[in-house]
C-alpha cells in the first residue's frame, strides 16, 4: 500500500476522470481479495491475497483522498489530513476486537467472508462523498505533472532519510509489545493485547493534534515534538520500566508522539512545494501529493526493513538480565533502535541549524 502510492497517485493526475472512480473500484477489490483469502490453503496464496492484492486495492482506495483533501481544504488542511490519518488509530483500536470475536465465533474462512460483506456494504455508499472539488477542467493542467527533480533535492532528502529511518523503528513496538508483556509480565493475550490497543487509540488523538499544530507552527518544530516525545517515551518510560503499568503509560506516550508522524507531512508537502525566497525566481511547479506518494514510498522501505531488523536486535536476548527495566528483557538493543529512529524522525532542527533545511 506505501510503495504503490506514488504510481497511483500519477495515474489519478494523468488521468483525472478515472480517479473520481477509484475508491469505489479499490473498496470492491479489496472485499473481493479478502472474500478469496478465506479459500486460500497455503501460506503464498495468503500473502499474495491478503497480501499484495489487498494492498494494492486498499491502495487505489485511499490516493483519491489525498488529492481531493488538498482541494477542499486550504486554512486548515493539516488539521483535515490529521483527522483522516486518526481513522487509522481508531481502526487498530476497534478492528481487532472485532476479528476476534468473529473469529472466535466462526473461525478462520467464515470470519473473513463476513468482514469481506461487512466492508463491501458499510464502504461502498461512503466512496460515493470521496469526490473532488474543482470541476475537470481546473483539475487538467498544462503544467508539468512529473518534474522529479525535488526528489534529488537536499531538502527532500533530508526530509525522506529521516522518514525512513522513523519507519524502520515505527512498527517495531505494535510488533513486540504484546509478547514483551507476556514474556515480561506473564499476563494473558487480553493484557499483553491492550498495549497496541493503546498505542492505536493514542495516535488517534495525536494525529488530529498535530494536524493542527501543523497549520499553526513551522514543520521543523512539529517533527522535533514528534520526534523527541517519541525518543523520550521510548528510553525512559519503555527501557527503565519495571511494572506493566510503565508499559501501558510508555504505550500512550507512544502513540501520541509517534503514532502523528504522518500527520506532519502535509507541512513536509507545502515546505517542498513552496519554493525558498531565493529560488522564487525558478518557475518549476511541484505536485504535493506527488511528494506526498514518494514520502509513503519511503514509509514501505522502512516497513520493510523493519522485519529483518528487528530479527537481527533481538537475535540472542541481547543483555537479558545484564541491566535495569525493559533493557534487560532481552528485548533492550531493540528498544534502544526504537528510540534513536525516533528521534532521528525528529532530526529536521539539527539540519536546520546547520543551515542545510
Amino acid at each position: 500500500m506505501y510503495l504503490a502510492s506514488p504510481f497511483v497517485l500519477a495515474l489519478c493526475r494523468l488521468y483525472p476522470r478515472l480517479a473520481r472512480w477509484l475508491t469505489l473500484v479499490g473498496l470492491v477489490a479489496a472485499s473481493l481479495t479478502m472474500a478469496l483469502s478465506s479459500f486460500c490453503t497455503t501460506l503464498a496464496q495468503l500473502i499474495a491475497t491478503q497480501g499484495v492484492l489487498f494492498g494494492i486495492s486498499g491502495c487505489l482506495a485511499y490516493c483519491p483522498s489525498i488529492l481531493y483533501i488538498d482541494e477542499w481544504f486550504a486554512r486548515r488542511k493539516g488539521m483535515a489530513y490529521g483527522i483522516m490519518w486518526s481513522a487509522a488509530g481508531f481502526g487498530g483500536a476497534v478492528l481487532p476486537l472485532v476479528f476476534e470475536c468473529l473469529l472466535t465465533a466462526y473461525g478462520f474462512r467464515s470470519a473473513l467472508r463476513i468482514w469481506a460483506v461487512v466492508l463491501f456494504l458499510f464502504s461502498l455508499p461512503l466512496s460515493f462523498f470521496v469526490r473532488p472539488r474543482l470541476p475537470l477542467s481546473g483539475r487538467v493542467s498544462s503544467r508539468p505533472l512529473f518534474n522529479m527533480r525535488y526528489v534529488l533535492s537536499r531538502r527532500f532528502l533530508l526530509h525522506q532519510l529521516a522518514n525512513i529511518v522513523q519507519a524502520t523503528g515505527y512498527f517495531l513496538p505494535g510488533v513486540y509489545l504484546p509478547s514483551y508483556a507476556r514474556a515480561t509480565f506473564g499476563v494473558s493475550t487480553m493484557l499483553s493485547a491492550l498495549t497496541v490497543l493503546l498505542i492505536n487509540i493514542a495516535a488517534t488523538v495525536g494525529s488530529v493534534v498535530m494536524g493542527w499544530m501543523t497549520d499553526k507552527l513551522p514543520v521543523t518544530t512539529c517533527l522535533v515534538v514528534s520526534g523527541i516525545g517519541a525518543g523520550v517515551a521510548v528510553l525512559v518510560l519503555w527501557g527503565l520500566t519495571s511494572t506493566l503499568a510503565g508499559v501501558y503509560a510508555f504505550a500512550v506516550a507512544y502513540g501520541l508522539f509517534a503514532g502523528c508522524y504522518t500527520s506532519i507531512w502535509p507541512g513536509i508537502m507545502r515546505e517542498i512545494a513552496s519554493p525558498k525566497p531565493s529560488e522564487q525566481h525558478v518557475h518549476v511547479y511541484i505536485d504535493p501529493s506527488l511528494v506526498f506518494g514518494w514520502l509513503c514510498a519511503g514509509r514501505g522501505i522502512g516497513n520493510l526493513v523493519s522485519g529483518p531488523l528487528s530479527n537481527l536486535l533481538i537475535h540472542g536476548r541481547p543483555w537479558l538480565n545484564q541491566a535495569m527495566g525493559g533493557y534487560g528483557s532481552g528485548y533492550g538493543s531493540l528498544i534502544v533502535y526504537t528510540g534513536v529512529s525516533a528521534v532521528v524522525g525528529g532530526s529536521a532542527l539539527f539540519w536546520k541549524c546547520l543551515g542545510m533545511l
